[in-house]
């Protein structure tokens, strides 16, 4: 494999910049060398370490810093899942690509890891599968969430602040339109945590994810914030207090119905961030119903997914909350809306919470 061009190993100076530093933690020798052998081959990237448990990767942490760490799932002693929370406290801000089978067999396991604040995840190629495609798919989220751990480390983002905040709005909420992607499993689950039981508005969640993913996240947003959640369905009835999620393959939004004041309608058509489901539809269809009395907020994510929306929100006079770049795994799409003097704040999810709280009258 040929080394990265040039220009990805300069700093915005035109200075040579630092590699991104990527640490290995898998139990499996043969998969270490191989993942090992593609970082040293990139000019823009470096080999912090390669290591067969999670125990050693702690201590080898706290001499060695890492931008990046390569994580297993499934390792004798302590496995993945658990050695994620104490990898964080003491790579911070190193970011975690889980690179596991597990991520093939499942998705619990896959949103288990993402949950407890993994950026990113991987499945590990089966033998013979570690080809081009694979190859440049790794490189990829390795580049991405390196990107973002050094400038976090070098307090590079956001360079300034954003612009302009604008006012927080005095309208009680009538609808909380929740919008997410990488990183934003976590984000979603500390939010709800943090959110007062209090808050009886129907809460939609757009969070970049497969299908096959729904389900299980469903399960846990249950778990997280104590409330009835469930998948969006065609003519779905609105209810206060409940929680609905867009499927994997349509945009959630909400229209007028017969049968209640609200209903779901799932929508197919292509949009103009390509994702799918988007947040964009979502929040452009609280604005035309909800007006004023529509919340918004964006968490952690790749791109600007949401700022679209959130632009029909504001001018709808409803407000906008943005995730804060120091506690977003990737401060694409809240930097977006923030970069665009959309949101009324930027905070960690926690306090998005308990601003959703005082808006509401129940804080």
């Amino acid at each position: 494999m040929g080394t990265a061009p040039e220009l990805a190993v300069r700093d915005r100076g035109g200075l040579p910049a630092a590699p991104v530093r990527v640490l290995v933690v898998d139990d499996s020798p043969t998969v270490r060398a191989v993942f090992a052998r593609l970082i040293e081959t990139e000019a823009d990237l470096a080999l912090a370490a390669s290591l067969g448990c999670a125990e050693d990767a702690l201590e080898v942490l706290h001499q060695t810093p890492a931008d990046v760490i390569l994580l297993d799932l499934d390792m004798p002693g302590m496995g993945g899942l658990d050695a994620i929370p104490r990898l964080l406290e003491v790579a911070s801000p190193a970011r975690i690509l889980v690179v596991s089978s597990l991520a093939v067999r499942g998705a619990e396991h896959t949103l288990s890891a993402l949950s407890l604040g993994a950026a990113d995840t991987l499945a590990k190629p089966r033998p013979g599968e570690f080809g081009g495609e694979y190859r440049a798919t790794l490189l990829r989220k390795i580049r991405l969430l390196g990107r973002v751990a050094k400038r976090a480390r070098l307090r590079l983002e956001p360079p300034a602040p954003p612009p302009l905040l604008r006012p927080c709005g005095t309208i009680t909420p009538h609808a909380l339109a929740i919008g997410a992607s990488t990183g934003g499993i976590h984000a979603v689950g500390q939010l709800l945590s943090a959110l007062s039981a209090q808050v009886s508005v129907p809460i939609f969640i757009t969070q970049h994810l497969p299908g096959s993913f729904m389900e299980p996240f469903v399960r846990q947003l249950r778990a997280a914030s104590g409330r009835e959640a469930r998948v969006a369905e065609d003519g779905l009835i609105v209810r206060p207090g409940q929680i609905i999620v867009a499927p994997g393959d349509a945009h959630l939004t909400v229209v007028a119905s017969k049968e209640g004041p609200f209903a779901i309608r799932l929508e197919h058509e292509a949009v103009e961030s390509g994702c799918r489901p988007s947040v964009d539809p979502m929040f452009a269809s609280c604005a035309r119903l909800y007006g004023s009395h529509a919340l918004g907020v964006v968490l952690s994510g790749m791109g600007r997914d949401g700022a679209d929306g959130a632009s029909r929100i504001v001018a709808a006079g409803g407000t906008i909350l943005a995730q804060d770049a120091a506690s977003s795994a990737v401060w694409g799409m809240p930097g977006a809306v923030a970069n665009a003097g959309l949101a009324s704040a930027l905070l960690p999810p926690d306090q998005i919470a308990h601003r959703i709280s005082e808006a509401a009258g129940v804080a």
